[in-house]
């Protein structure tokens, strides 16, 4: 995405992407055109001075209301999976239902305080809900439903960004 935003504005050779998302995550991606301001930002990324929220469709009816859920992710052990463990580094989801579809799935906001590699999914799997349409940590047999309805991919959205600061 980077290589292609550089190629389509030639003069603005600093296009640098703020943050990443999974591979098969849509959503706001923040691109900073000068490195002053992708200095500020990674800097309140790290200080926890920003809101990130993600919609997911989550497998079943989500019974837990608003849950926080702090698991230790592992990427060490098993590579390409991530695993909780004691050893591993925070993380930190808040799940909150937005609308039920019966007993099949929920709709939810997620708000992330912070960004470790597959922590949606692998919150969403731990809490026994995993995303819909995630191969890795998810549910097969709910995965086929949705494919039977014309879901081609991971149902996790970034859904929005805020800064506390504004970028000078």
């Amino acid at each position: 995405l980077i290589e292609a935003l550089r190629s389509a504005r030639p003069g603005q050779p600093d296009l640098e992407l703020v943050h990443r998302l999974d591979r098969d995550t849509s959503g706001c991606l923040l691109v900073a055109k000068r490195r002053a301001a992708l200095r500020d930002l990674h800097r309140q990324l790290r200080e926890g001075q920003t809101e990130k929220h993600y919609l997911a469709l989550v497998c079943g009816k989500w019974n837990l209301g608003t849950k926080r859920i702090e698991l230790a992710l592992d990427t060490e052990q098993n590579p390409g999976l991530v695993l909780g463990a004691a050893n591993g580094k925070k993380s930190v989801s808040t799940f909150k239902p937005v609308q039920f579809f019966g007993n099949l799935a929920t709709l939810m906001e997620v708000e992330i305080d912070t960004g470790k590699t597959h922590q949606i999914r692998v919150h969403a799997a731990y809490a026994g809900h995993p995303v819909a349409g995630d191969d890795k940590y998810g549910n097969r047999t709910f995965n086929e439903i949705f494919k039977d309805y014309g879901l081609k991919r991971m149902f996790l959205h970034a859904a929005k960004l805020v800064f506390e600061h504004p970028i000078s």
